[in-house]
């Protein structure tokens, strides 16, 4: 029986090329987040050209807007599909309802009594704009969390209106 040898010491790696090893995956890992924050929504060329569509914002105050947001939080179960079939659109409008933010203590009661009524279907609206690339980098664009989106409505083929209740950032 042939005796067993041992690799010469100087072949296997230390801890100093591991840690290397390691900390080149993480940053590696990394990257794929880096590139997608280094195409920058800030600029309007940009959004346009991944949006396909023309991005607007406004800001309102909800009680201007309490009707429109109210019908529109009523017709989410419907605008569920159309949100899901959205791949092209020509005009995407966000509606900034600024004194309705967070920041400001939420919506007011009829507002936020609305999504409460409806909250199944403004969880599942607010994760079919997540997982809409159109949907989700026009709020995006304009730093919208998917979550602050209290509802949408198609205006006419070809343009969406989404309320959310946040401030623009400046």
């Amino acid at each position: 029986m042939a005796p067993i040898t041992l690799p010469d010491a100087r072949l296997l790696p230390d801890a100093r090329w591991l840690h290397a090893i390691a900390a080149a995956a993480f940053l590696a890992a990394s990257v794929p987040q880096a590139a997608v924050n280094a195409q920058g929504l800030d600029s309007p060329e940009t959004v346009d050209r991944i949006v396909g569509s023309q991005v607007n914002q406004e800001e309102a105050k909800t009680a201007a807007e309490i009707g429109k947001v109210s019908s529109a939080i009523d017709r989410t179960r419907e605008n569920i599909s159309t949100v899901r079939k959205t791949s092209k659109l020509d005009k995407v409008d966000i509606v900034f309802l600024t004194d309705a933010a967070r920041s400001e203590g939420g919506p007011p009661p009829a507002i936020e009594n609305k999504v409460r009524q409806h909250q199944e279907d403004v969880t599942e609206l607010r994760k079919e704009i997540e997982a809409n690339a159109l949907l989700f980098n026009a709020i995006a664009s304009r730093r919208v969390l998917a979550d602050d989106v209290l509802a949408v409505e198609f205006d006419n083929p070809g343009k969406i209106v989404i309320y959310a209740a946040a401030k623009p950032s400046d």
